[in-house]
């Protein structure tokens, strides 16, 4: 019993310190449970010693996360970035970088991935959509507002045949998308500091409802109809649906918004751009900062 007292005994008769913390776990093992974790929950985990730090950087946590086509997102965002800078980023670091904002086509369109789970988001500029007689100015005018992501935004006056035309050819992460056009009636600036709305030229949207069509290159397709109301208010409008089975296949998108009966005129409306998110996603947040109401409007 002397000799076992002893040997858990220091040389002056204390208890030896055996104890044992969150940083004696094997880096592997946390990182192992961190791949069970939504990003912000990993980067939470990281302060909690340098082992878990050291866990939450790991490469292949963070390829869980990205879409399985990041290095295409990459390419794009990268822009004329060499492929040996590139290469020295760490997953974690791809994720933060794609996260953000990342601007293509003339800087008329950018895609993002949402930071909380890797959802993948793109929004396209009035200025990248086909716009029937957007060169008339006795018709449309683009408008600068602090309103918009793209800092312009289409304004329709007055017309007889009322026609917005897209299209995207992406190579999407799988998944199921919603498409929205972001639409606002009345034109919005600020006086003396504070918002205010014209509602000089809006008319015509409450005889007939406009028309929502969408179509892709592996045959789906969708029409929807609404009116269009709520002035003073940004709106998402939701047009479609569409799948993506496979990320390495290109997925061409034509989308249109259309009021073509020539019985009537109709104007006052801003035309600010299509927002394509994951299905499901925008009904949870907002991720419009500058749009203080955001309201969803489908058939």
């Amino acid at each position: 019993m002397g000799a076992g007292a002893s040997s858990v005994m220091g040389r002056e008769g204390e208890a030896e310190d055996h104890e044992t913390g969150l940083g004696n776990l094997p880096e592997s093992c946390v990182a192992a449970v961190l791949l069970h974790l939504d990003p912000p929950e990993i980067c939470r985990a990281a302060r909690l010693s340098r082992t878990f730090r050291g866990a939450a950087s790991a490469d292949f946590v963070w390829e869980a996360k990205l879409p399985e086509n990041y290095m295409y997102l990459v390419e794009l965002a990268s822009g004329g970035k060499s492929p040996s800078e590139r290469d020295l980023l760490c997953l974690k670091e791809v994720y933060a970088w794609l996260c953000r904002p990342n601007p293509f086509d003339g800087g008329n369109k950018e895609f993002w991935l949402d930071k909380s789970w890797g959802g993948f988001c793109m929004s396209i500029s009035s200025k990248a959509l086909l716009i029937t007689g957007i060169d008339d100015r006795r018709y449309w005018n683009h408008i600068p507002t602090e309103e918009s992501r793209f800092y312009t935004v289409a304004y329709l006056q007055h017309t007889w045949w009322f026609e917005v035309d897209g299209e995207i050819d992406f190579y999407f992460p799988a998944g199921t998308y919603s498409l929205f056009f972001r639409l606002h009636l009345g034109r919005a600036s600020k006086r003396l500091g504070r918002r205010i709305c014209s509602s000089e030229h809006i008319h015509g949207w409450d005889i007939k409802p406009v028309q929502f069509q969408l179509s892709t290159s592996d045959g789906q397709n969708t029409i929807s109809h609404c009116f269009l109301d709520e002035p003073g208010r940004w709106i998402l409008y939701h047009a479609g649906d569409f799948v993506v089975d496979n990320s390495n296949i290109s997925t061409k998108i034509q989308f249109s918004l259309t009021q073509i009966d020539c019985t009537h005129t109709k104007g006052g409306v801003c035309v600010d751009s299509v927002l394509i998110y994951p299905k499901g996603f925008i009904l949870k947040r907002s991720l419009l900062p500058t749009c203080k109401s955001v309201q969803l409007v489908s058939e």
